[in-house]
């Protein structure tokens, strides 16, 4: 698993809290030229004062350092206009193709609430926009402002740097339209090298020299953003529902979740369930699906959906329950369900299921406990979930490796229990994950009748 400090020092283009911001006194050296477009913006335009954009800190480059270079490929805002409905208003490179990234950074269903967050995929990038809806006293916008401003990237680990600038530059769009200085500079400063075409579409995998990110943007060991209980809050939705879920994910099954907006918390889920399916053998999984999160999708993903074997996605349209042909597993509320009358038996929890639930939950409260009484900062909760599930899976697949390089390659009761599975409840989801792994093992259980 890759190593992450839970909280990543400030970037070029991280909001400083307020806080932080009051009595900072900018020096000659950290005034560069973004900061002086800022200013002087605001220098030539007295009257639009109340305008000046704020939370941005331009740090010094020579103490910014990081493993993984920023990659933005496009920076955008998207409106909803009355006539015309999501239009994409501005975004830099002019030329990127962004069909569709109108209605995927401005869920449906939006104009309910007053802000949200959105994780998306754009062809082979990932986007993060950050919605807000602001009434105003205007007929022709019919009592409501609403915008989103975005970024696309190769890597959605990277996206959540930016969180809480987006946040203020939405809120900046809504009250002063048309003000682009800030995420001119932005993506001057954090721009990719689009590959070579000509055209600038963003529909093709970034050249040789972005390939360790691109081969990494899909690990979702790697952590998408920070917020806080992200996973015990996954853990107390879903409760013993997990060991569903997790079984769905090994089998690369294709899970849709619907929720109404708003739906940042809900590209959290698909982010956790894409961590249920972690394995770190070497080799291990190389010729199944990958399993991809989608994160939110909408109607015009339908095409590109069905072509899809094995991903993670949520969604706010509920037309989707109807289109069956596109997953397998479908997640309304804690309701998880299955039209495949294969998968049926896995809803069922056994109690193998309930005691590896058991010890998740334990180890939580273990790892709450140190936090809380011995001051223990060096681990997190995100960690604990996502080695438990790796560590299980390792098993279960050391395990069936093994046994597939014996002479004797048959997977036995105790084997079965050992892999802390059900011999009997699991029965199913082993011949599946044998079959589906390509693992060469006879699955013989004794005394089928009995425990």
């Amino acid at each position: 698993m890759v190593e992450q400090s839970d909280r990543a020092p400030l970037l070029d283009w991280e909001e400083v809290p307020p806080a932080e911001l009051a009595p900072t006194v900018s020096s000659p050296e950290t005034e560069d030229s973004v900061q002086s477009g800022l200013s002087s913006e605001s220098a030539h335009s007295p009257h639009k004062h109340n305008c000046a954009f704020h939370g941005l800190s331009v740090r010094d480059r020579r103490i910014t350092g990081w493993e993984e270079k920023d990659q933005i490929v496009a920076v955008f805002v998207v409106t909803f206009d009355t006539r015309s409905g999501n239009m994409i208003e501005w975004c830099l490179p002019q030329d990127v193709n962004l069909e569709g990234v109108e209605f995927k950074s401005m869920a449906s269903g939006s104009h309910r609430i007053s802000s949200d967050f959105i994780y998306f995929r754009k062809g082979c990038y990932f986007g993060l926009a950050c919605f807000a809806n602001m009434p105003v006293e205007s007929e022709l916008e019919r009592g409501a402002r609403m915008k989103s401003v975005g970024i696309l990237s190769p890597s959605y680990t990277l996206l959540y740097r930016y969180m809480h600038f987006l946040e203020n530059q939405v809120q900046h769009q809504l009250q002063c339209p048309g003000q682009y200085s800030p995420l001119e500079a932005f993506y001057e400063d954090k721009k990719a090298v689009l590959p070579s075409g000509g055209n600038g579409l963003v529909t093709v995998c970034p050249t040789s020299a972005l390939g360790p990110i691109v081969n990494r943007c899909m690990h979702p060991e790697m952590k998408i953003t920070h917020p806080a209980g992200c996973m015990s809050q996954f853990i107390r939705f879903f409760g013993e529902q997990i060991m569903v879920l997790w079984k769905f994910a090994l089998l690369r099954k294709r899970i849709l979740i619907f929720s109404p907006p708003p739906v940042g918390v809900v590209c959290y889920r698909v982010y956790c369930c894409c961590c249920l399916a972690n394995v770190s053998i070497p080799g291990m999984g190389v010729s199944v699906p990958e399993f991809r999160p989608f994160f939110y999708i909408n109607v015009a993903d339908i095409a590109a959906l069905g072509t899809e074997l094995s991903y993670v996605a949520c969604t706010t349209e509920k037309i989707f329950e109807e289109k069956k042909e596109l997953y397998d597993v479908y997640i309304d509320n804690q309701n998880v369900k299955t039209h495949r009358e294969s998968l049926q038996p896995l809803l069922r929890l056994n109690s193998a299921d309930r005691e590896k639930y058991r010890k998740l939950c334990e180890q939580r409260q273990l790892l709450l406990y140190s936090q809380e009484v011995d001051r223990d900062c060096t681990s997190n909760e995100e960690d604990l979930f996502i080695l438990f599930f790796m560590e299980q899976n390792n098993r279960i697949f050391q395990t069936l490796s093994e046994l597939a390089g014996s002479a004797d390659p048959t997977l036995t009761a105790e084997h079965v229990r050992a892999m802390g599975l059900d011999p009997q409840g699991d029965r199913g989801f082993l011949i599946d994950l044998l079959e589906i792994y390509g693992i060469d093992v006879m699955l013989f259980i004794d005394n089928p009748c009995c425990p």
